[in-house]
Formats: C-alpha cells, structure tokens, sequence
C-alpha cells in the first residue's frame, strides 16, 4: 500500500515515542544525568499524548494491514501515555536525587525501559493483525523482565524478574502456537479475516477451538486470570513500586484493549464453548482473587490479587459483549487505571528513601494518618475507590459493569461480582483502619518530609482529586469512552 500523509499524521503518537525513546538512549550515552533523562521522558510523553489531537481527525484509517487507528485505539494509547507519565514521575522519587541518596546504581536505563515499554503498549492497542498483536505484546512485557529486576541489590527483585520472564515466555509461546493453528485453518492474520474465514466455514473445527484456546491461554497469563494467576503476587511484591503501578496499568489495560477488538471483530471468538470458559475464568479470578487477598499481610500483594479480582470484573463486560459492553470496559478500565497509580503511588513515596525493600508491609502503615495526613487522605481514596464505594471513580466503573452484565442476562457472573465486591470490601477497610491505628513504641516507617514538594506527590494528589471528581462528575470520562467506538474495517 502506498502511504500518504493521512497515514503519517495517524502514525505520529508511535513516531513522536520512537523519536524520544532516541533522543533519551543517545543523552544516556552522552552523559550520564538523571534529571535530563526525566525531563527528555517526561516531555517525550507529553509531546506523544499531545500528538493525539490531529490523529483524531484522520481516523479510523488502516495503516498496513497491521495496525487500525481509531478512536478507540487513541482511547487507550492515552490511557497507557497517562499510566507511563505517571509511573515516570514516580520512577524519579523512587529513585532519589542526585546526591547518592537512594539507588546505588545506574538510574536512566529505567526511563528507558518504560519508555519502550508504553510504545508495544501503543502498538498492542492499535493491533488488527495477529502480527501486530504479537510485535505489540512483546514490545510491551520483553522491557519489563529488566525492569521488575532493577533492584539488583533485593533477591526478591531479581527473584521476581526471572519468575516473571520464565513464565512470559511459556505465555507467548502458547500464543505463538494458538496463531499458527488458526492460520492453518482460516488461511489469514487478520482479525476481521479469520472472522470472516471461520464464519464462512462454519469455524468448529478442532484445530480453531484449539488454537483460539492456546491463545487465550497466553492472554490470560498477561491479564493475570485464574488459573494463570500465580505470578501476579510474587512479582508485584518483588518490583520495584513505580514497576509495579506500570504492570497493574498499561500492560493490563493494552492487553485488555487487544483482547476486546479480537472479541468484537472476529466473531469466531464470541459466543458458544469460550463464553462458557471466559465465564469460569471470571468467577474463578473473581473468588481466588478476593479470598486470597484477605489473607494478606503486605500491601504489594493485597493489590496483587485484588488485581485478579477487578480483571475477573472485566472480563464481565468483555461476556457480555453487545449494549454497553464495550463502553463499561473502557469506563472501567480508566478508573482502575487511576486508582491502582495512587494505591502503588503512595507505597513508592513510602518506600522512597530507602535502599532495601520496599515499604510494603501493612504494620508500616499503621498510624500513618498522624503523621502524613494528606498520604493517609490518598490511600484512603483509593481504598475506597477499589472497593467500588459511591462519590469515587470506582463505583462508576462497578456501575457500568452491572449495568453491561444485566444487559446481556449475565445472572451467575453479577452474582459472583457482588459477593466478591462484598469481600472486597472487609480488606479494604483493614488498610484504612490499619492508617488511623496507634500503638506505643512502633517502629514507623515514613516518606520524606517534603514529599508533597516532589512531581510525585503533586501527581498523587492529582490522581486522589481525579478518582474523587469522576466519582461525583463523570460525564466527561462518559462522553470520552462513547466516543471511542470500536471500527471493523472489512477484511
């Protein structure tokens, strides 16, 4: 195909990122300067999430057959720039000042990883083609294994990175193998052309019910679902905080994006025998999810399985499929996005001025509120937000999944959701009574004095005030995700 300027012009989120990623690899090679690579990064994103605006008016256009740019696609591309800025600022309190205080080693390859990261976030999102789908995703995961790893001096990092890149691999392999199978049998890459070669066929053939099964094999290890969910903990706990906050967002929100365009655009992925699975991995992650969650101690794990959980939520939507479906996805997808930020947020101010582990385990947190009110004020919020309470962004998100489950008559599955939401409800409030709690003698732990002057505390409390609005005023996040219809162009 021969490609003009309306092409470029829908190119040029993934253009500006490459541009940066560049820009910031050639400074690093230059001199070694952690706030010039943080300023690069930061502006890098800001300039890409900007370069959004004049995509709008060129889309929905196919770039290659590889990738589609639609309103959709520009949806979740912000959400994924919004997540990794976020994540960025908190990278540079994480890390500490120039004045050797903090991490002991080399500070910019991080910023750089992230960077890569978001942009197989941003390729995953636009994909339309098993190709895309694949370059996008490990695009996307391949920079997180140095990443989860970039606490060398904690075992528990390094441990966590090389569980997380063993079992990566087993994912996309089992993806790999799922895509070969359906192309043996539909003749295409495409997600609009397997539909269409599967409708016409009649799409029951063993190899394709195989193959759409290994591929969702390799989805749900990404998604973290039950029963491909043992990772999640073991790995949050292990990654540095900001690391962390990335995979609980953008990569899980990329691949969600991904997994609805398949759903909606091929119909031989909706329906029949894979409902009935997709349902199963849903009220198992919903139920695992929760009741694990409630045996937790430390913080990083807590969010780990209640992770599983709200995925389990998701995946609600994603069944439902038709109505509001796609449009619950998205609301739900931007409020978790932003209350994970702040719940992973406050741990990595916690954990800023320390060169071990991170400040993680939830007896750190008890009494915090006499000392860091407005860190207390954030954590609360975002509890709150989580457990899907009214006037925070949270229960918005809850709503629009019931709402896209009674819809299509989805009974067992809002059944589920509400006993899992119940459940979900008694550890959230253990974390906030834990924040007021005061016992004489404890050894505290506590965030640098001037935390609220760092980019990273003015973000969290951004996130905070977010999550409160949108729980009150939401119909600008409504229009948003209403605007962002999913195209199917044909095959």
């Amino acid at each position: 195909m021969q490609l003009t300027t309306q092409h470029f012009i829908a190119l040029l989120p993934l253009l500006v990122i490459t541009a940066t990623i560049v820009v910031v690899m050639l400074a690093i090679a230059w001199k070694r300067n952690h706030a010039m690579t943080f300023g690069l990064s930061v502006v890098g994103l800001n300039l890409t999430l900007l370069s959004l605006l004049p995509v709008l008016k060129v889309t929905p256009i196919a770039v290659t057959s590889l990738l589609l740019i639609d309103n959709y696609a520009c949806f979740y591309m912000a959400l994924v720039l919004i997540a990794a800025l976020a994540c960025l600022t908190l990278i540079h309190a994480y890390l500490g000042g120039d004045s050797g205080k903090g991490y002991p080693g080399n500070r910019e390859e991080l910023y750089l990883l992230m960077l890569i990261s978001a942009l197989g976030g941003m390729v995953l999102v636009s994909a339309q083609h098993l190709a895309g789908l694949f370059i996008g995703l490990e695009l996307l995961s391949v920079p997180t294994y140095g990443m989860i790893a970039y606490a060398f001096f904690n075992k528990r990092s390094l441990e966590a990175g090389i569980k997380y890149m063993v079992l990566s691999a087993a994912g996309s392999a089992f993806l790999l193998f799922g895509m070969a199978l359906l192309f043996a049998e539909s003749g295409s890459l495409s997600f609009a052309g397997i539909g269409a070669s599967l409708a016409a066929s009649g799409g029951q053939g063993l190899l394709v019910q195989v193959g759409i099964g290994m591929m969702l094999v390799g989805l749900c290890f990404k998604l973290s679902l039950v029963p491909f969910h043992l990772w999640t903990p073991d790995v949050y706990e292990g990654a540095p905080a900001p690391v962390a906050a990335f995979l609980a967002t953008a990569s899980k929100v990329a691949v969600i994006a991904v997994l609805v365009r398949l759903y909606q655009v091929s119909p031989a992925f909706a329906g029949g025998w894979l409902n009935d699975l997709l349902s199963l991995i849903a009220i198992a992650s919903i139920l695992f999810g929760n009741l694990l969650a409630l045996l937790q101690s430390n913080l990083k794990r807590l969010l780990g399985y209640s992770s599983i959980a709200h995925l389990g939520y998701l995946v609600i939507a994603l069944i439902a499929s038709k109505g509001l479906a796609v449009e619950a996805i998205g609301v739900y997808a931007a409020t978790y996005v932003l209350t994970s930020l702040g719940a992973f947020g406050v741990i990595t101010l916690m954990s800023t001025p320390y060169s071990g582990r991170d400040a993680d385990a939830l007896y750190e947190y008890r009494g915090l509120f006499w000392r860091r009110p407005y860190l207390t004020a954030v954590l609360t919020v975002m509890m709150l937000s989580l457990a899907g309470i009214p006037l925070t962004s949270g229960f918005i998100g809850k709503f629009y999944v019931v709402a896209a489950g009674v819809q299509s008559e989805q009974w067992w599955l809002l059944g589920t959701l509400i006993v899992g939401s119940a459940i979900g409800v008694f550890y959230y409030l253990r974390v906030m009574v834990t924040l007021f709690l005061v016992e004489p003698n404890l050894r505290s732990h506590d965030a640098e004095l001037q935390w609220a002057q760092r980019a990273g505390g003015v973000m969290l409390l951004l996130v905070a005030a977010l999550a409160f609005l949108l729980g009150v005023y939401p119909q600008p996040l409504l229009e948003l995700v209403q605007h962002a219809g999913l195209v199917a162009l044909a095959p």
